[in-house]
This record gives structure tokens, C-alpha cells and sequence, in this order.
């Protein structure tokens, strides 16, 4: 028994050793290819400091190598452009790098692995005749182009240039009217990134300490989180209500009309709560007689919505493409700063994406009208341009700094350049352009009819719409419109759910087709947040902004604070009770009018208006206050047990305690460390817990040979010894398809920072990977020997190849 064990343990430790071996030599290539790019570069720094002989230029300095790329072509020989790849310079990640006790000064370094770039930049600067930063037009640009004016160090040959659409005209034109930096706008930028730091340096800690390492709390984010579980606390506490409705159904040339009931003549619309008087109705309408007494006949115009701002953007590419907040702003950043076309080169093929406003150059109002009599006809023309206003007067200069966002070139029809453009590419400039396009189109116009039956005594009343003149519907329909729309195909209905009725007179009289039914109806809770809906939520409760919406929904998910199940948001064990922990210590920094109130400040610094030092010590003072309360009285969770009522089953004496563990919570046997005994668990909806019956592999422990459990981590689900801790072997979660390019390994789920993801089991010695569930079978086009499960809202599931991408559709 003893060397069995012993044996046992050399396994595991055997085991233990490889997995260090192999992950630190994973880290030393990891950090050995980091180190020979640095060196590369360094060495190309080297020789251009000695071979860089060009006079009598001007040097442009954007962030992307793409853009930079997009604008030499448009600038020529007499210009140099060079990329800073995002910022070069931020605070130090060892300390918080704010003078708290003083003025707030920063302490702003540059960013490892930015030296060979700063180089460069210096370097070219240095003979240039003129610079010009021009970094993106917003805080976050304004504080790039500040860092580069202090490492280039030629104030009186350096100018800010602004580009709201990368085009010939827009860059030519910022060239030739340089501005100088903003300083209002790099102090806001300042100010933003102190109160992110301090929240963050300062409260991460306390969770670290009271519950676990990793965990993190953020300005913006610890509010979004809020606002998930609060909306989760609804759902679950939300009691639904019983109602009915009654329903006739009359035939005029072959065509049904449906109607409900209204009310007894001469009474007010009757909810319908009680089954007894349900059931009387019933009876009292059969075989009664459905007279029309009255027909009421109104036109509606429908009006366009504005171009899209970024906040609109993200929902609408939520809702119509099923695209992330991050996978939106992604492919917008390229179709931005330019996409390689065939005939025409590198081209911005949008407006800048970052923006709250709904205005629109004059000259783009005026192509697009041209555009909509060639392409439309006169009749989908308005006499006049239509302007629009943003939601709120009251909303701040800096946030209508840029146009709305759309196509900068109305000669790139989307059908024209789609060969040049990724799938995703084409889908989000095709959304754009045809928003643009449809909102200086005319009016809908749409007949609403609403009739009234008399059933002897008895009112019921049905409604209708017909589309007299689609207008701007002909391009554009909103994802709600749209929603409704594919809904009434499907069902003989029109518009918003109202049907399309036949030509009724009054006093016209009808025998109902079939007996009146009745309906049952349950109140529903508040939905869950979507992708779409909490962008949503966050835009009009003014928290954040629409640029870091993508950043906050990705961090949320990537601290495991989040899940997102059948495409909606739900709050984790640990996110729910990290939120009430802070919302407990930080009432202030979790509550939403503060943090909007925040947005204001910053916005009311870039104007000029305020003191960004005065708005930080506002903040800190109270806030520091809070700190040593919250140190000394959030509750430590590493500490807590709770009884869970629940008997031990391994051992005689204990009863399992709730505790908390590096996963989340767990059930432990009260006896430990003599009973080792844990489960998982879940709590149902009485709120009472339940162990959750572990799931066996068909798999041998390799090093025990006992059975093997499917468990769920930080990383996802992965394989686990059933003698744990005794044995402390696991496995990656792999899937019975074979690896094809190394023939060794399974493939293996992953989580990644977004998305689940398959990947070779044997990995780092195979990279294999693919983003989508694999299924062993041959591909008919290329005979690779897998091909991946897929969806789409168009053509539904199908399979397709991860290699030619041909898509199998049954």
C-alpha cells in the first residue's frame, strides 16, 4: 500500500514537474521571440540613425501602420509617415504613479516595448522640416500627440492635424489649416486616467485580500456590473400576472380578420383577470352576430432616423449582425482608416467612428440628395434636407466634436467594392451606408385603420396598416422595424403587428368563423441585457462613454464577472457578490447618477470649464475616506463558512459549509482536513442549494486510474481526477476529433478572451486551432478532415471548412 502511494505521488509529481517544464519553456519562447523582435528593431533603429539622409520633408505621425499606409498615398514623396501603434507613453505598472498627496501630478513613462518606435519617430523628427501628430481626434489621440511633442522636443515646428475621414480632400485640408495642441482635451484624457487608476489601484487590493487575487474593480465597469445584477435581482424576484384576452375570427373574400374584445358597449376597455367572467363571455358570445358600427381611417407618416453615432452603431450591429461591441468598433477602426481597394488603393471608406453626434457636412448632404433622385427617384427626395438634434439640448460641446458616422465616398457603393472586403467588413460598411443613405429619404406613409364590431352588446375591435408609400423603409428599416416586420411576413401581418384588412363598410354583418377562444397571458420579466440593450442602457444613463463600451462589456466577461448564455447577460456567482461587496463599501462609485455625473466633469474640463485639479480632489478626499472604512469592514470571505444544511457524503460527522475557493463557491465538508470532501453546487429558485451531480468521463485517471470528472475553472472546462486532492491530475476538455495537422492530439476546449475555441490537445508543441465546434468529416471541396459547426441569421446552421471555407448547407 505504501509504495503504491509513494509511486502515486512520484507520478503526480512527475506530472506536476512536466506541466512546469513545459510551461516555463513555453514563457522563455515566448519571451526569447518578444526579445529578438526588440532587438530587430533596435538594430533597424541603429542603422536608420545612420543612414537617414532625407532633407526637406514633413513627417506625419499617426497610431496605425494602416492609416499611415492610407495617407502616403494621398501625401507624396515630400512626406514621411510613420505610426506610433497606439500610445507610447502611460503611467508605471509597478506603482500608481499619482502624486495623491499633492498637485495629482502623473508620472508618465514610456511603455515597454515602445523604445525602438520612439526612436524612430526622433529620429525622422529630427530632420523634418515640419510635424504634424495626428493621432485620432479624441481624448485618447489628444494625449498621444502630447506624449509625442514631449519626446520630439521641437515645439515651434510641430502642429496638430485633425482628420475626421481618411480622404484626400479631409487630409489635404487638415494639412493645410494645422491647429495647435488641446490642452483642455489632453487634461480631461489626464484626469479620466487618474480616477481609473485610483479606483483601480486602490480598491483591486481590498478584493484581493478579502476575497481573491486576480480580481479587479473599475470606475465604469463596477457600475455596468450593477446595472447586470440589479437587473438579474428583477428577474428573479419578479412575480408574473395572469390575464386573458378573448379572440373572434370573421371571413370576408377568403381572407380572416381577427379581433379581440374591447368592452361591453358603453364601457371603458375591460382587463380581462378573472376566469369565471372569462368563462361567462364565452358563453354569452356564442352564435352572436359581429355588426361593423364603426371605421376609423388615419394616415401616419413615419420619419428616418439619423445617421448612426457609435453607441447606435454597436446596437444595431448587435441586433441586425449578431456583431460584439469589441468586433463592432474592431472592423469600423479599419474601414476608417483604410482598406486596400482594387482600383482605387488604400481608401477610408468612413467617417471617424467615435462620436456622439447626429451632424452631417453640409457637402455630404448635398451628394447624398444627388444620389438618392439618381438612384430613387424625385418622389423618395424631401423638399428639404432633414436635419436632426441630439437627444438631449443640454449635452456638452465635446461630444458633438465629429460628424455622424458615414461613407466618406458615395462612388464605393458596398456592391461595387464588396471583393475588396471581408465578410464582416462588408456587412458593417453595407449597415452604415445604407443608414446614411436612408435618413435623408422621405417619409413612410402607412394607412392605420381601426375597426369596431358590435357583437349585441358585446364591442370588438381589430386594427390594420397598409404601406401607401415605403420611402426610406425601401433602404433602411430599424432592427425593431425589422423585428416586427419578419414577424408579420410570417403571420399575414404588416406593420408593428397590425394586419392587413380587406375593404369592410359599415354595418356590414358576419357569423363568427368558429367559436370565440380565449387566450392565456403571463406577465414577463425585464429582459435580460443583451449586447445591444446594455450599450444601450449605459449610452442613455451617460455612463462611460461610446468608445469604452466595448473595452467595458470585454473586461466584465474576461473577470469572470459575466456570462453571456443564449446571447444575454448574466451576472456570475463571483460577479454578484464582488457588486454587493462594493455597492455596500463605494455606494458612491457604484451609483450610476455619480459615475454619469463623472462623464460631465470630463466633458465640462474639455470645454475649458472646470479645473481637472478640482474635480480630482472633489473625488479623492471622500473617496480616500471610504477606503479605510471598506479596509476595515468589507466582510473577508476567505474566512466565511456557511452551513449549508446538507450532510456530509463521505464522512458520518460532517455537514457541508459554503465556502469560497479560487473558482468560486463550493461546498466542504465541515471536518476537513480529516474529511476532504467537496461538491459543487447550485441554489434553485426557493433559494435553498443543491449539489450538482458530477459528470463522468468515459476516460482513466492516467495517473490513479480512477475516473475522471468534468469540472468548469477559470479557463473553462477541463478533466479531473475523482480522488482529488489525493490525486491531483487534469486534463484538458477535449472533443473525440482527431488533430489533423499534428495526427497526436484531440481537440480541446478553450476559453479565450472572447469566445470559446477548439485547439489541439498536445499544445504548445501544436498550435493547431479553430473557432468553431469541429466535427470529423471530409471536406467535399478540399478533402481537409474537418470541418466546423456554424450559424447565421441568413442560411441557419451548415458546416463549414476551417481550410477553403466552403460551407456544407443541408
Amino acid at each position: 500500500m505504501a509504495s503504491t502511494i509513494r509511486g502515486t505521488k512520484v507520478a503526480k509529481s512527475t506530472k506536476s514537474s512536466k506541466k512546469k517544464v513545459a510551461k516555463k519553456k513555453a514563457s522563455v519562447k515566448k519571451e526569447a521571440k518578444i526579445s529578438d523582435k526588440q532587438r530587430e528593431e533596435e538594430a533597424e533603429v541603429a542603422k536608420l540613425a545612420k543612414t537617414f539622409k532625407k532633407t526637406n520633408f514633413d513627417l506625419v505621425i499617426v497610431e496605425s501602420p494602416s492609416k499611415a499606409t492610407t495617407l502616403k498615398k494621398y501625401l507624396g514623396k515630400d512626406f514621411e509617415v510613420l505610426a506610433s501603434k497606439g500610445h507610447i507613453k502611460d503611467l508605471p505598472k509597478s506603482k500608481l504613479g499619482v502624486d495623491v498627496e499633492g498637485s495629482f501630478d502623473l508620472e508618465i513613462v514610456p511603455i515597454p516595448g515602445k523604445k525602438a518606435i520612439i526612436d524612430r519617430i526622433k529620429i525622422v523628427a529630427k530632420a523634418a522640416n515640419n510635424i504634424y501628430l495626428a493621432p485620432d481626434p479624441d481624448r485618447e489621440g489628444e494625449a498621444i500627440a502630447f506624449h509625442l511633442a514631449e519626446e520630439i522636443k521641437r515645439p515651434k515646428h510641430t502642429k496638430r492635424v485633425l482628420f475626421n475621414a481618411i480622404t484626400k480632400k479631409n487630409i489635404l485640408e487638415a494639412i493645410n489649416n494645422p491647429t495647435e495642441l488641446n490642452a483642455h482635451k489632453y487634461d480631461s484624457q489626464k484626469t479620466r486616467r487618474i480616477l481609473d487608476r485610483l479606483v483601480g489601484y486602490k480598491i483591486s487590493p481590498i478584493l484581493w485580500d478579502k476575497v481573491q487575487r486576480g480580481l479587479s474593480a473599475g470606475r465604469v465597469q463596477s457600475v455596468a456590473l450593477r446595472m447586470v445584477v440589479d437587473r438579474e435581482d428583477e428577474v428573479t424576484k419578479f412575480v408574473p400576472e395572469q390575464s386573458f384576452s378573448i379572440h373572434a375570427k370573421i371571413k370576408k373574400n377568403d381572407m380572416d380578420v381577427e379581433s379581440q374584445y374591447f368592452a361591453e358597449k358603453g364601457q371603458k376597455n375591460e382587463e380581462l383577470k378573472d376566469e369565471k367572467r372569462v368563462s361567462f363571455l364565452l358563453k354569452e358570445l356564442e352564435n352572436k352576430k359581429f355588426t361593423i358600427e364603426d371605421i376609423k381611417k388615419k394616415e401616419r407618416r413615419q420619419s428616418p432616423t439619423p445617421p448612426f453615432t457609435t453607441a447606435k452603431l454597436q446596437q444595431e450591429a448587435a441586433t441586425k449582425l449578431g456583431f460584439s461591441a469589441q468586433r463592432t468598433m474592431s472592423i469600423a477602426q479599419k474601414l476608417y482608416e483604410g482598406i486596400k481597394l482594387k482600383d482605387d488603393g488604400p481608401s477610408g471608406l468612413i467617417t471617424y467612428m467615435r462620436t456622439d453626434s447626429v451632424r452631417v457636412d453640409p457637402q455630404a448632404i448635398s451628394d447624398v440628395r444627388d444620389y438618392i433622385k439618381r438612384s430613387y427617384g424625385e418622389e423618395y427626395l424631401p423638399e428639404t434636407p432633414n436635419m436632426y438634434q441630439k437627444k438631449s439640448q443640454t449635452q456638452v460641446k465635446a461630444q458633438d466634436a465629429h460628424e455622424a458616422i458615414r461613407p466618406t465616398n458615395l462612388d464605393f457603393l458596398p456592391a461595387k467594392i464588396k471583393a475588396d472586403l471581408s465578410d464582416d467588413e462588408y456587412k458593417l460598411y453595407s449597415l452604415i451606408w445604407n443608414k446614411f443613405i436612408a435618413s435623408q429619404m422621405s417619409q413612410a406613409i402607412l394607412e392605420q385603420t381601426t375597426v369596431m364590431f358590435n357583437a349585441e352588446g358585446y364591442l370588438f375591435k381589430t386594427t390594420g396598416s397598409l404601406i401607401k408609400f415605403a420611402g426610406f423603409r425601401t433602404v433602411y428599416l430599424e432592427s425593431l422595424m425589422e423585428k416586427k416586420q419578419n414577424q408579420d411576413e410570417e403571420s399575414s401581418f404588416s406593420f408593428l403587428g397590425e394586419r392587413i384588412l380587406p375593404p369592410l363598410e359599415l354595418g356590414e354583418v358576419f357569423s363568427a368563423i368558429e367559436k370565440p377562444l380565449s387566450r392565456e397571458h403571463w406577465t414577463s420579466p425585464p429582459p435580460r441585457f443583451s449586447e445591444a440593450t446594455l450599450v444601450k442602457d449605459l449610452d442613455e444613463n451617460g455612463i462611460g462613454r461610446p468608445s469604452t463600451y466595448a473595452a467595458i462589456i470585454s473586461n466584465l466577461q474576461d473577470r469572470n464577472y459575466v456570462q453571456k448564455l443564449e446571447n444575454r447577460f448574466r451576472p456570475t456567482d463571483l460577479g454578484t457578490l464582488v457588486c454587493q461587496m462594493l455597492v455596500k463599501s463605494f455606494p458612491s462609485i457604484l451609483d450610476v447618477e455619480f459615475t454619469a455625473n463623472i462623464e460631465n466633469q470630463l466633458d465640462q474640463i474639455e470645454n475649458g470649464e472646470i479645473s481637472w485639479k478640482k474635480v480630482l480632489k472633489s473625488f479623492y478626499g471622500p473617496f480616500e475616506k471610504t477606503l479605510e472604512k471598506a479596509k476595515e469592514e468589507m466582510k473577508n470571505l476567505k474566512k466565511m463558512q456557511i452551513p449549508s444544511g446538507i450532510d456530509c457524503r463521505k464522512c458520518e460527522k460532517g455537514e457541508y459549509l459554503v465556502k469560497w475557493g479560487r473558482n468560486g463557491q463550493f461546498l466542504a465538508c465541515s471536518e476537513y482536513p480529516e474529511c476532504k470532501s467537496s461538491e459543487d453546487f447550485k441554489r434553485i429558485p426557493d433559494g435553498k442549494i443543491e449539489i450538482v451531480e458530477k459528470e463522468y468521463t468515459k476516460e482513466k485517471c492516467p495517473t490513479c486510474s480512477k475516473r475522471m470528472i468534468v469540472k468548469s475553472g477559470r479557463y473553462g472546462r477541463f478533466f479531473a481526477c475523482e480522488d482529488y486532492p489525493n490525486c491531483k491530475t487534469a486534463l484538458p476538455y477535449t472533443i473525440d476529433v482527431a488533430c489533423p495537422k499534428c495526427k497526436k492530439g484531440k481537440f480541446a476546449e478553450k476559453k479565450g478572451r472572447f469566445k470559446l475555441f477548439y485547439g489541439c490537445s498536445t499544445y504548445p508543441e501544436c498550435d493547431n486551432a479553430v473557432w468553431d465546434y469541429p466535427v470529423a468529416q471530409d471536406c467535399p471541396e478540399c478533402h481537409y478532415p474537418v470541418v466546423c459547426k456554424k450559424t447565421s441569421k441568413k442560411i441557419g446552421d451548415y458546416l463549414q471548412c476551417p481550410e477553403c471555407k466552403f460551407k456544407i448547407i443541408s
